[in-house]
């Protein structure tokens, strides 16, 4: 989908039950065919507006956000506003996701411009009702005037006869200036707050149906592992159970691992049924991952040149053998699960060729797509009702459950819900990529960073590289130093992996940003003021696509964080405690994080405060949701760099739960302060950019306080001891 509104939209109008509903539909505008139909808003006769959310809602805020672009330009009053979520329908709604923090920039002009239309259709049914000219009306919060006469309208008396006029011109629609916006830019609740705080049933986990049963599905400890036999006839002749199958891999259907599932009259029951379960599993060569053994392979291939060349500038060798000072180090950090609060689930009803699901899902089309293979069904008998997700993160665009659920339904012949333990959750995720690198800096006399070198080992086969698990040529300071190289060595693993929430980001800022507070404290130099002069010395390169860096942006958030943290002249510190700054571009956002952090004499870690200043352009749709979304990534980074990792042993995950793989608790978590510069940019998403400094901001402010570096996540206070 285009990120403008395409020239070939069009709009559409239709009286319902006396009122109107609203149609538009937002092409792309490379297509050669006519854009689809996408249903968003309805205006009942009491003026009530309903408006459809498209995408799924993770906990992103965008149930929230996206219906108010359209309620601002449709002019009503947010309170008259009634929001529910749309069924997965992508000839009336385009592409409907969560992910890449795209929601903003996908959607801020085409859904304006749906409010835009309504508005413009109503205003020409009051003209027409008065006989004037519909350039003499207006619209006030939630009505049609006519200021000549002092007529006024509410829109719900309107609605009908609006649906029968023709639909505007969406070239021809003139968008509010910002300064006129009284929902766009003030902080909004949560649409689903009220429901939440009282329990009702808005997740994936809280549908029921009609003779619904449960099930559980057990997959191989080794990833890829196949079935050989189980002991089905005793499983089945347990009291509720209601069925249990083997269930093999189908072509077509790549998120279908294979497994037994068990199912019976509620989940107590199918899961006490799989301790019992007794599976000969054909592990495979997985079996032979290992973490220990993944270090000793990165070592290995740290003693050798790189196999890949990512980037190479100007004469690195050369550069370090005349440095005034050279630095060198190594950084890792571990493989990682989404571990979100809501597991994994789907329910599924398969009758009569059609299929009904109901699935916490980021990405339903793909699900819908692998399930039609896994069936042998038509997509077009498929119907997803998007649920509200309790925690994405990248994990939910992966559609193993809505598969899993969906031919366990049809072999059990009835409606069943399945539902993942905390166990299968960590077990059996699309995990955070683990990495290696081998930094070598040198300094030149003025202490500025004359050459950069890294020998990045990551996960992967042959030259390519496992998902999420790259690295991209222009990775900062990438033209920001003359002699530059980087390099990587792929270890084969069969481990999967796939997107964690700033996907890449989330690990390489970590690498890259503390080894640049190494590079300037070696240089003896304020590490904030390191940073600013390194992004004054762009060199030579032909300009960039639409969204690529820009070092005066960066400049800007890091000046600012200074200012807000009082970088450089706060108050006397505590003992023991100290202060880090990093920053990083992800997802067309700009980022600049200062964290203050104390470190005791056994080693222990406290985030006391972290200070965020944001650039993503020029408007805040919403700021409660913006500051919460900003707030909650730099809890994830601190949270996964305390404490979290996901390590192998003969292919399987060693963490269970959350003993072992631990989140961030609330009486440890800091106080975060947030402020967001505007600029001259057409905004941006908000889910993911906030997360990749805070660990680096973490572990340099570790530094400070102890003198000690941090260069293995996660953070191990035994390594932290004072002497």
């Amino acid at each position: 989908m285009s990120l403008e509104a395409s020239r070939r939209a069009f709009l559409q109008a239709s009286a319902v039950g006396g009122g109107m509903l609203l149609m538009l539909g937002i092409g792309d505008a490379a297509a050669e065919v006519a854009p689809v139909l996408n249903a968003y808003v309805r205006i009942g006769p009491d003026g009530i507006v309903t408006i459809k959310a498209p995408n799924p809602e993770i906990g992103q805020g965008v149930k929230t956000m996206l219906p108010m672009l359209i309620a601002e330009e449709l002019d009503v009053d947010w309170k008259s506003v009634r929001v529910e979520q749309a069924d997965s329908n992508p000839a009336l709604y385009g592409r409907q996701f969560a992910g890449g923090s795209t929601a903003t920039p996908l959607h801020y002009e085409p859904l304006r411009r749906v409010g835009a239309a309504a508005r413009q259709m109503l205003i020409a049914a009051a003209a027409s009702q008065w006989g004037v000219s519909a350039a003499e009306c207006a619209t006030d919060v939630g009505a049609c005037l006519h200021k000549a006469s002092g007529r006024k309208l509410r829109y719900g008396q309107l609605a009908a006869k609006a649906a029968l006029l023709p639909a505007p011109d969406p070239d021809s629609l003139t968008l509010k200036d910002p300064s006129a916006f009284r929902i766009i830019g003030k902080p909004q609740m949560g649409v689903d707050a009220p429901k939440i705080v009282v329990g009702e049933p808005l997740f994936g986990i809280d549908v029921t149906r009609p003779g619904l049963l449960y099930a559980i599905y057990e997959k191989c400890p080794v990833f890829g592992g196949a079935v050989k036999g189980a002991n089905m006839d005793e499983i089945r002749a347990l009291p509720g159970i209601k069925g249990a199958f083997i269930v093999h891999a189908v072509d077509g259907a790549p998120a279908l691992s294979e497994g037994v599932a068990i199912v019976a009259d509620n989940w107590w029951r199918a899961n006490r049924a799989r301790t019992k379960l007794k599976v000969d599993w054909d592990e495979g060569a997985t079996a032979n991952d290992g973490s220990e053994g993944f270090a000793a392979q990165a070592k290995t291939l740290f003693a050798q040149p790189p196999q890949l060349s990512i980037r190479t500038d100007g004469d690195v060798d050369g550069a370090l053998k005349s440095a005034a000072k050279v630095i060198e180090a190594d950084y890792a950090y571990p493989f990682l699960s989404h571990a979100t609060l809501e597991p994994q689930n789907c329910t599924v009803e398969v009758r009569q060729g059609a299929v009904e699901i109901w699935a916490p899902t980021q990405n339903p089309e793909t699900g819908r797509a692998q399930v039609a293979k896994a069936l042998g069904v038509d997509p077009s008998s498929i119907t997803v009702h998007i649920m509200r997700s309790g925690g994405g993160f990248g994990r939910r665009l992966q559609v193993d459950s809505m598969v899993e659920a969906a031919v366990i339904a049809k072999l059990a012949g009835a409606p069943v819900k399945l539902l993942w333990t905390r166990s299968d959750d960590l077990a059996h995720d699309f995990y955070r990529p683990g990495g290696f690198h081998r930094f070598r800096a040198g300094l030149d006399a003025d202490g500025r960073l004359a050459a950069l070198s890294d020998h990045f080992v990551s996960f992967g086969h042959g030259e390519h590289f496992l998902g999420s698990a790259n690295i991209d040529a222009t990775e900062f300071p990438a033209n920001f130093v003359d002699n530059l190289s980087f390099g990587a060595s792929l270890i084969p693993a069969g481990v999967p992996t796939g997107p964690w929430r700033a996907p890449r980001s989330n690990a390489l800022a970590f690498a890259f940003q503390c080894f640049i507070d190494e590079a300037a404290h070696a240089a003896g130099k304020d590490p904030l003021a390191f940073q600013l002069a390194l992004l004054t010395r762009e060199g030579k390169r032909p300009p960039g696509p639409k969204g690529s860096f820009s070092a005066e942006r960066m400049k800007g958030v890091l000046q600012h964080v200074g200012e807000m943290a009082a970088w450089g002249k706060p108050a006397a510190l505590p003992a023991g405690t100290g202060r880090g700054v990093a920053c990083y571009f992800s997802h067309a956002g700009y980022f600049a994080e200062v964290a203050q952090a104390s470190v005791d004499r056994d080693g222990q870690v406290r985030v006391h405060k972290v200070w965020v200043a944001a650039d993503v352009g020029n408007q805040i749709v919403n700021p409660s949701g913006a500051i919460t979304q900003v707030q909650g990534a730099v809890i994830d980074g601190l949270s996964a760099a305390l404490g979290q990792a996901i390590t192998f042993d003969k292919g399987r995950v060693a963490q269970t739960n959350f003993g072992d793989y631990p989140m961030l608790r609330i009486d440890r978590a800091p106080e975060v302060e947030v402020s967001f510069l505007a600029t001259d940019h057409a905004p941006t998403g908000l889910g993911e950019p906030a997360l990749p400094p805070a660990a680096p901001a973490l572990c340099n402010a570790i530094f400070a306080a102890c003198g000690k570096r941090v260069r293995t996540l996660p953070i191990d206070a035994s390594q932290l001891k004072a002497a």
